[in-house]
């Protein structure tokens, strides 16, 4: 959805209970993303954003074919169906990591090639693409309700229950599951529950940037901060603060420009994520010369 600016952003603010909505449903995606993205990337697992937010996409467009073309009333919106599909998506990838030990990264192509085919099949009797669908690719902000921020609200207590007092074994299990298990740590019913929340978190996600822009809110910030970050948390820290600036940032842009909303934020991250990358490059060179000793001549 693009707005027209007549007044500025912080005045339309306190006029439009839409555009205070999609400020803080970014918000607090913008937090919980980048603190499971963190887990994801250490656990070298960040293709599984794109691969669930590819099975959410079949749900939508099914969700899409109930509701415009079969009449069913008992779903009122397809992004419901979407979440209910991302945690089925989330389910296939744990059980085809676990029959296939040694090559358990093949389980998402597979889960994502199931995806697009029934997404394509379903979009097709559904009457093919229309804005409703390119809402749900590119995502649409402003279009979030009352009782989805709700449901990212709970999402976000239920993340946050479980870091604060699963932190220690989250991190364990990340880095060293060999490790993990001789702590005896149950590291099936976590990977279970972590995968349940990521699969809530990605299929949120879907309203904010989209389906084909996912991965790039939970992994991108994280990918920035880890060249500045001096630990995991801090790098947590850094990577949630990124993605918060992005968010505001591209919530103030598509405004102000009139431009997508979902596609200005993700551009904002990938500009953060060059700016560190220069500004480490630039830092490091000038730290390696310094500490080269003087030749004497």
């Amino acid at each position: 959805m693009i707005l027209a600016a007549n007044e500025s952003f912080i005045f339309a603010l306190f006029q439009y209970s839409f555009l205070r909505y999609a400020l803080i449903t970014g918000l607090i995606m913008g937090f919980i993303t980048p603190l499971i993205g963190s887990f994801v990337v250490i656990r070298r697992l960040s293709f599984i954003a794109d691969t669930l937010s590819h099975f959410s996409l079949a749900g939508l467009s099914i969700g899409l074919y109930l509701i415009n073309i079969i009449g069913f009333t008992l779903i009122t919106d397809p992004l419901y169906l979407a979440m209910i599909f991302s945690i089925i998506g989330a389910m296939f990838i744990e059980i085809l990591r676990g029959y296939y030990q040694n090559y358990k990264e093949i389980s998402m192509p597979i889960v994502m090639s199931l995806g697009t085919a029934l997404s394509a099949l379903f979009i097709s009797l559904a009457g093919g693409f229309n804005s409703s669908i390119y809402n749900y690719l590119f995502g649409s902000i402003l279009t979030v309700g009352n009782r989805y921020l709700w449901v990212i609200i709970i999402t976000a207590t239920l993340l946050l229950f479980l870091l604060v007092f699963y932190y220690k074994e989250m991190v364990i299990i990340s880095f060293d599951e060999a490790y993990a298990k001789l702590l005896g740590i149950n590291i099936g019913r976590f990977q279970f529950v972590s995968t349940f929340v990521l699969a809530l978190v990605v299929s949120l996600s879907i309203a904010t940037v989209g389906v084909l822009l996912v991965a790039s809110l939970m992994i991108i910030p994280v990918a920035a901060a880890m060249k500045v970050g001096k630990s995991f948390k801090n790098t947590i820290g850094i990577a949630i603060l990124f993605s918060e600036i992005s968010i505001i940032g591209g919530l103030w842009l598509s405004y102000e420009l009139r431009i997508a909303s979902g596609a200005t934020i993700v551009l904002i991250n990938i500009f953060i994520l060059l700016l560190v990358g220069l500004f480490k490059r630039f830092f490091l060179n000038k730290r390696l010369k310094k500490q080269q000793p003087e030749l004497e001549i």
